[in-house]
């Protein structure tokens, strides 16, 4: 592992700020300016709800995750805010927009009506405009991180030690989790969460419909929520999974397709695939059967996403074109090859192996064994899911991340673990960083998600400390923009 450079930070001159400036936006822009031939679609939800709630009809974004983004559920960035607009200066702080070990210090940010209406050195601001309604804040000493993105995580269910039972709870119950969930992740600098799994729940009139969905349709616009998108419920070959979730299964390839097609028709963002089956050592579907189904969803202008925790899944899907692997807890070579030409991303979820050790001493020890396997089980699943990041960042796989929370034993609030495990598997903490921000927004195929921009969003917060030199400094989170 490399370490960030020794040089000695100084205060940003103007310069030097705008060739940053323009080289930021022109990253920014060539990330997103991938060809792609699948098209992208809106639709209406149909206006479904559990027992005593309404919800109208809306639009779900979709799009692929290499192609310009489609509408995405955030607000639109307005040019010119009103008056009234909230205006606050942050003032004399540290940059890092996670694409390089730089770190700029003695920087000001402007924020008006929750856009970012300048980034300046300190020592070279411009007018802020009235001082009446304008807020200071003192941000020296502080870092402004880019909003994250947990790319991997479960909404709808709260992890720890039982995390496989919760699935069985009540609509009710986890809907209530899932809210808790959204304050836990805002307050931790979580932006833009990626639900890939969520219990298959009988809503109002006999209709079934994953949960994440009605989630993240409550929380469409609401100020200070994370932004959601879902991929409905897992699909798995009958007898995957020891434990039911309340999750779909298929007994052949045409029912996994008829199934991954209605969960688009019930307004999914995307279609999660299990591509662990009974037999470990077997993929649970054919590359063939695998293919048909990432032709249809992109055909519909959505992407198809695989759990793989065993490499014949893997092997499998990116074959068949899946957009991205969650977990990849074993990669080889080859398939890391394949997957850096394809473009195929990988999503880590590296902390759940710590979480399950915490539990040798915090847990029953009837409950440690059966969930986690014993220790043993835990150091090795450790260690070769770290060998795979490992191959992966050597072949320039895209490696976006997630906390597994909810469908793990991971908590919402977790992020930060993640990049911790990333930086120990290899990544330098910058790169770990990317993972965590930028990277996931490529995922999302949305500009904006984990990146500062003058004229973009203010989705930023700020945190005691370098992460770039010190990954847990992101533990430290102490304001978040867009929820002030």
């Amino acid at each position: 592992m490399t370490t960030p450079s020794d040089r000695p930070e100084s205060p940003l001159t103007r310069r030097r700020f705008l060739a940053w400036s323009a080289a930021s936006v022109a990253v920014a822009a060539c990330d997103l300016a991938t060809p792609t031939d699948r098209p992208s679609t809106t639709g209406p939800l149909p206006a479904t709800s559990l027992p005593g709630q309404t919800l109208g009809p809306t639009t779900v974004p979709t799009g692929a995750a290499t192609s310009t983004p489609a509408p995405a559920p955030s607000p639109t960035v307005s040019p010119a805010p009103s008056v009234e607009a909230r205006r606050t200066l942050y003032r004399d702080g540290a940059l890092t927009d996670a694409r390089s070990d730089r770190l700029d210090v003695g920087i000001s940010i402007l924020v008006e009506g929750g856009v970012i209406r300048w980034i300046r050195p300190s020592d070279g601001e411009e007018d802020p405009g009235p001082r009446d309604g304008l807020e200071i804040v003192d941000a020296s000493g502080a870092t402004f991180v880019p909003g994250m993105v947990d790319a991997h995580c479960h909404v709808t269910l709260p992890g720890g030690a039982r995390w496989t039972d919760r699935g069985a709870d009540s609509p009710r119950v986890l809907l209530d989790v899932a809210e808790r969930n959204a304050r836990l992740m805002t307050a931790s600098g979580v932006r833009w969460g990626r639900d890939v799994g969520a219990p298959y729940v009988e809503l109002g009139g006999g209709e079934r419909r994953a949960l994440s969905l009605t989630v993240r349709d409550r929380w469409r616009d609401r100020p200070g929520y994370p932004y959601l998108r879902a991929a409905g419920t897992w699909l798995t070959r009958r007898g995957s999974l020891p434990v039911r979730i309340n999750d779909l299964e298929a007994d052949s390839a045409d029912e996994l397709l008829n199934q991954a097609l209605g969960q688009l028709d019930d307004g999914a963002d995307l279609v999660k695939l299990y591509l662990d089956g009974p037999d470990d050592s077997v993929s649970p579907w054919s590359v063939d059967e695998i293919s048909r189904v990432v032709r249809a969803v992109h055909e519909r202008g959505a992407t198809v996403t695989a759990h793989s925790g065993r490499i014949a899944g893997a092997r499998a899907g990116v074959r068949a074109g899946v957009d991205a692997l969650e977990h990849g807890f074993e990669l080889d070579r080859g398939v890391c090859s394949e997957m850096a030409e394809r473009g195929t991303f990988l999503v880590s979820t590296l902390a759940v192996f710590r979480s399950w050790r915490t539990f040798a001493e915090t847990a029953q020890p009837a409950t440690f064994v059966r969930l986690t396997g014993g220790r043993a089980f835990i150091a090795a699943r450790r260690e070769r899911a770290r060998e795979s990041i490992a191959l992966a960042r050597a072949a320039e796989v895209r490696i976006a991340t997630g906390t597994d929370a909810g469908g793990g034993s991971l908590r919402a609030n977790q992020l930060a673990w993640e990049v911790e495990q990333l930086v120990g598997a290899g990544l330098d903490p910058w790169q770990a960083l990317a993972s965590a921000t930028w990277r996931g927004g490529q995922l999302l195929g949305e500009r904006d998600a984990g990146t500062i921009r003058e004229g973009g969003p203010a989705d930023f917060f700020l945190v005691h400390g370098n992460p770039l030199s010190d990954p847990e400094a992101l533990w430290r989170v102490w304001r978040v923009a867009w929820a002030d």
